[in-house]
């Protein structure tokens, strides 16, 4: 694990690493900022948080003002990049939306795509296993957010791995993928055309098959009502009516005045980090 830099911030430090991934086979960069908590050497809970079409492990660290927040109660942040980088293969950087900086934290099955884009084995297993022992994460205190592909990430990574993640929260959620042309340009080319194998990623589907409610404590979820992709993509009413079917409390907000950039996350970010501390 390789320190790319590092920088003081909110009386704790932002680090951006490199690592070689056997997850994804290839170099794969993160960032981490540990609040001032972990300076004295003190395991600290964890929030994971997933970025959405485009963007990098920087993108969130930059953008939302988390730390500020995350120092306040002693969380530390940890961003991935959105999907492997290098890898060489056909087209892989020809769309916005799929391929590189679209990993859509799936385990691909598809070829070529299935050797490198294992983004969830990566963050749910080695990046976990990463800031649990190496920094000072703590383990059995660890939650998951994202944004946009990222919150779908959130929502499916926690409801597919609940021993991992505690808490789970999300801004303007992909929420049902299998419904939306991201997700169905996406599912297609990593897990091909077999829809059965598309449910077992889409947050929605996952929900309704609960025999209970995963997250007894809440789901919190934030919207803009200005988002240009709210009503061809988001579809949150979905993972709504899902929610409510297996009893699963979620708290759904719904924002005025607000698109799908990084002004609604950085207006809104201290609400999710007080959402995972308190369950942390």
């Amino acid at each position: 694990m390789e320190l790319i830099s590092q920088h003081g911030c909110h009386g704790g430090v932002q680090r951006f690493y490199r690592h070689d991934s056997t997850a994804i086979g290839l170099p794969m960069r993160f960032s981490v900022y540990l609040p001032p908590q972990a300076q004295a050497g003190a395991r600290v809970p964890v929030l994971f948080y997933l970025a959405g079409l485009t963007c990098t492990e920087e993108t969130f660290m930059i953008k939302a003002g988390a730390q500020r927040f995350a120092a306040e109660y002693g969380l530390m942040l940890v961003a991935p990049d959105t999907s492997p980088r290098g890898a060489g293969l056909p087209g892989e950087a020809d769309a916005w939306d799929f391929g590189v900086g679209a990993g859509f934290y799936v385990d691909a099955t598809e070829a070529p795509w299935h050797k490198h884009w294992r983004m969830e084995s990566y963050v749910a297993d080695e990046l976990f296993e990463l800031v649990t022992t190496a920094l000072p994460g703590d383990a059995a205190r660890v939650g998951i957010c994202g944004h946009s592909m990222g919150g779908h990430g959130a929502l499916v990574l926690a409801q597919r791995h609940p021993q991992r993640f505690r808490s789970v929260s999300a801004f303007a959620p992909i929420a049902a993928p299998s419904r939306c042309p991201w997700g169905e340009k996406a599912f297609a080319g990593y897990l091909g055309s077999d829809r059965a194998a598309w449910a077992q990623y889409d947050a929605s589907e996952l929900m309704a098959r609960q025999p209970g409610a995963p997250f007894p404590a809440g789901i919190l979820v934030d919207q803009g009502l200005d988002d240009q992709f709210l009503q061809s993509q988001l579809h949150p009413e979905t993972f709504a009516a899902a929610c409510q079917a297996v009893g699963q409390p979620l708290t759904l907000r719904r924002h005025s005045g607000y698109d799908h950039g990084y002004y609604f996350i950085t207006s809104f970010i201290a609400d999710h980090i007080r959402h995972h501390a308190a369950q942390l």
